[in-house]
């Protein structure tokens, strides 16, 4: 029996993911973006994979530079991730006109940013439209431990399931 592309994308949507800012950098070129497919895949060392998809900037950046930053963001702030849907605009003190300062990777980390990871590529593994990267994680920080991070059932936003054409 087939499976529906409705049906795939209807099941896929269900799946609890939180909505962060990954970012990334190589040499002199910064972005960031929006990504649901955050996850923590070890605890001894610590690390974070992130699926990010092949034609993405950042999917260069970080295959390029080796490094990336999550940055979650506060739940009742979501509209930025739709300024992140596409490439930033870097004009060296902000991404999209966001406080960012440099982590000890590289990496761009928000100031906004409830808590963040600084995450160092040891693994990669391509899967089809999306490479898993995974990064330990060397340096984190809390800025507001009572702020409950985004996630994507706190907006109308849809990624996974089917690839739309």
């Amino acid at each position: 029996m087939a499976l529906d592309d409705e049906l795939l994308n209807k099941v896929t949507w269900k799946i609890p993911n939180a909505l962060t800012l990954i970012g990334s950098r190589a040499g002199d070129e910064r972005n960031a973006m929006t990504a649901s497919w955050v996850t923590q895949l070890s605890m001894d060392p610590v690390l974070i994979g992130v699926g990010i998809d092949n034609d993405a900037v950042t999917h260069r950046l970080i295959s390029e530079g080796g490094s990336f930053t999550v940055n979650l963001w506060d739940a009742t702030d979501t509209r930025v991730f739709v300024k992140f849907s596409k490439p930033a605009v870097d004009d060296g003190a902000s991404l999209n006109g966001r406080a960012v300062r440099t982590a000890s990777s590289g990496a761009p980390v928000f100031d906004e940013a409830v808590a963040w990871m600084d995450c160092v590529v040891r693994h990669r593994l391509e899967l089809g439209t999306h490479t898993l990267f995974v990064g330990e994680v060397v340096d984190a920080s809390i800025r507001d431990d009572a702020a409950r991070p985004a996630s994507m059932s706190d907006t109308r936003m849809k990624y996974g399931g089917v690839k739309r054409h």
